[in-house]
């Protein structure tokens, strides 16, 4: 019979869930191998043995948030209406973020770094909201630079979102803003034909 297998699946999972939640309090300096490996209970080597080093571990943790959150935000459906898709885009994104607070610490976090102005790729979670805003501005329902209003949209989101996260927000006050927030973003880049489609409306999670 030959030696168990220790550092399989589930050890390189719990490597990761465990890397997840320190890295969304606290710099990646000082998360060291032995601390990450204790808390997750495994031994340091395994780390190496399923990684090949910290950086690529904590590569993988980021690698898995990014993926995670293009997938949600993909599976949004373009309708012929894409003010309304960039609003159930805004959606999605809170919702992923509220399912998954620690990852989505570890993408947009205050310990993290993040340049909203880099290369977007075929896979970067903006790419179906920058899909959506182009539509707009063909129809000529939005005016004006496409990564200017992607980078308004993603400064209201994200505000919004670590608002709740820190539980500065009860679940009803969010909703209300969530919804006043993303359409007064959306009305500033908006055509006057447009602007009637953008008047404040109740809205939530639900959905």
């Amino acid at each position: 019979m030959g030696r168990p297998r220790t550092n399989d699946d589930a050890v390189k999972d719990r490597l990761v869930r465990t890397a997840t939640e320190m890295l969304a309090t606290r710099p990646r300096e000082s998360i060291s191998i032995r601390a990450l490996a204790t808390a997750a209970g495994a031994a340091t080597a395994a780390v190496y043995t399923l990684f090949g080093s910290k950086d690529a571990l904590l590569g993988e943790v980021r690698a898995r948030g990014v993926a995670g959150l293009f997938q949600n935000l993909s599976a949004v459906p373009a309708s012929a209406e894409p003010l309304a898709d960039i609003q159930a885009l805004a959606v999605a994104y809170r919702r992923w973020a509220l399912d998954h607070p620690h990852l989505y610490a570890v993408l947009f976090g205050g310990v993290q770094s993040f340049d909203p102005a880099g290369p977007v790729g075929a896979a970067d979670p903006v790419r179906p909201l920058l899909d959506a805003i182009s539509r707009a501005l063909r129809q000529r329902t939005l005016a004006g630079d496409q990564t200017g209003i992607a980078l308004s949209l993603w400064v209201t989101l994200h505000g919004l979102v670590a608002l709740e996260l820190a539980g500065a927000l009860d679940t009803a006050t969010a909703n209300r803003a969530f919804d006043t927030a993303v359409r007064a973003a959306l009305r500033g880049w908006a055509t006057p034909d447009a602007l009637p489609a953008l008047r404040p409306a109740d809205s939530g999670l639900a959905g």
